[in-house]
């Protein structure tokens, strides 16, 4: 199994002074073997070739898709192309107006964080993944952080896997990663439905979300 983590929004929470955002979305892409790796991949360098770089004359290439600046028709026929079918989406919406004081300082954020994404991954079955559970997240957090998340998920999840199954967390440079960028695709059409109620790109693939909340709501 592989699982792809990504998030839309942001946790400040600042609104007398800065335009920070009403949502935090957190997103996983679950893979449930190496095909629907590999089919991601193939249909993330097809768009590029096709629908990204097609006909471009003396201008940068494009590497990688970026749900922010890629239209709906690109990211329609990424979807079209991806052929296999073995994942699914997970997705956490925190409605941040509602979250406790305490928890919007620097500290209280990264423990906010790592309970969201603790909180989606319990949604996933774990109990007959074979041979691992590889997680792969954007390279976006300092070294600290990083040691701070990979040790704070280990100690949840370990206990939720059988003990023959090992779990590896990479942090990875998005270029690099089909499953990211994927993955940051799926994440902002969510974020988009709830901050500004734009459901063009979520609807299209709203089939394949196998769990979706919105955390704190209303």
């Amino acid at each position: 199994m592989f699982i792809y983590l990504d998030e839309s929004g942001d946790l400040g929470f600042d609104y007398k002074n800065k335009k920070p955002s009403q949502k935090f979305v957190i997103t996983l892409l679950v893979c449930y073997n190496k095909d629907a790796v590999i089919s991601f991949k193939t249909s993330v360098r097809k768009t590029l070739r096709n629908k990204v770089n097609h006909k471009k004359k003396n201008k940068r290439v494009v590497d990688e898709l970026h749900a922010t600046s890629d239209s709906i028709k690109t990211k329609q026929y990424f979807y079209r192309h991806i052929k296999n079918q073995d994942w699914a989406i997970y997705t956490v919406v925190l409605n941040k107006r509602n979250v406790y004081d305490y928890l919007t300082n620097k500290a209280g954020r990264k423990k906010l964080y790592n309970y969201l994404a603790n909180f989606i991954l319990e949604k996933v079955d774990l109990s007959s993944v074979n041979p691992a559970v590889t997680m792969i997240v954007d390279k976006c957090k300092n070294k600290v952080e990083i040691e701070d998340f990979n040790k704070y998920l280990a100690n949840q999840l370990e206990g939720r896997l059988p003990l023959n199954i090992p779990l590896y967390i990479h942090h990875e440079d998005s270029k690099a990663s089909s499953g990211l960028q994927a993955v940051d695709s799926f994440c902002w059409g969510i974020y988009r439905k709830y901050e500004h109620s734009d459901t063009e790109w979520y609807q299209f693939y709203a089939g394949k979300i196998a769990f979706e909340t919105e955390y704190l709501g209303k």
